[in-house]
């Protein structure tokens, strides 16, 4: 029997302890857009979950309130997100800089460069060039960046 085909990725999913600040700073990083038609609302008419439409991204992102999930999130890395080369890496920086988003310097990954920013419940985001170098760069293994809290 063949195994069946796996399409791609419907969307992702983050839990968030404020749906509004999230969104916010989606907005602001990465150009997101609320697909309001799509808002997740309970049989009492909580809200409790965005969709996004994140440029680039591929997926909808789905903003989740769960405050007690987001907060065992802090410090770890879900995604890791493609970007061209370093020169990509230092607009990206320029870009979280103009709006005071949390975020590292060009650190050294395995086989590319990637810059670490972080979001309000402090999840952290790669952004990991397709540029590679080779073995005479040395990882930035010591980065609080790369560290899990």
């Amino acid at each position: 029997m063949r195994r069946p085909d796996i399409l791609g990725i419907h969307h992702l999913k983050f839990p968030v302890a404020e749906l509004a600040r999230s969104l916010e700073f989606y907005e602001r990083a990465f150009g997101a857009e609320r697909v309001a038609a799509y808002d997740h609302i309970d049989a009492s008419g909580r809200l409790f979950a965005y969709i996004l439409s994140v440029p680039g991204l591929g997926a909808p992102l789905e903003l989740r309130l769960n405050p007690g999930v987001a907060a065992r999130h802090q410090g770890f890395d879900p995604v890791t997100l493609l970007v061209g080369d370093r020169a990509d890496l230092t607009r990206w920086i320029e870009h979280f800089a103009s709006h005071e988003i949390p975020h590292s310097e060009i650190l050294v990954g395995a086989i590319g460069w990637l810059v670490v920013v972080q979001d309000p419940d402090g999840r952290r985001l790669r952004l990991y060039t397709r540029e590679t170098h080779g073995p005479e760069e040395k990882v930035s293994w010591n980065s609080p960046w790369l560290q899990e809290t």
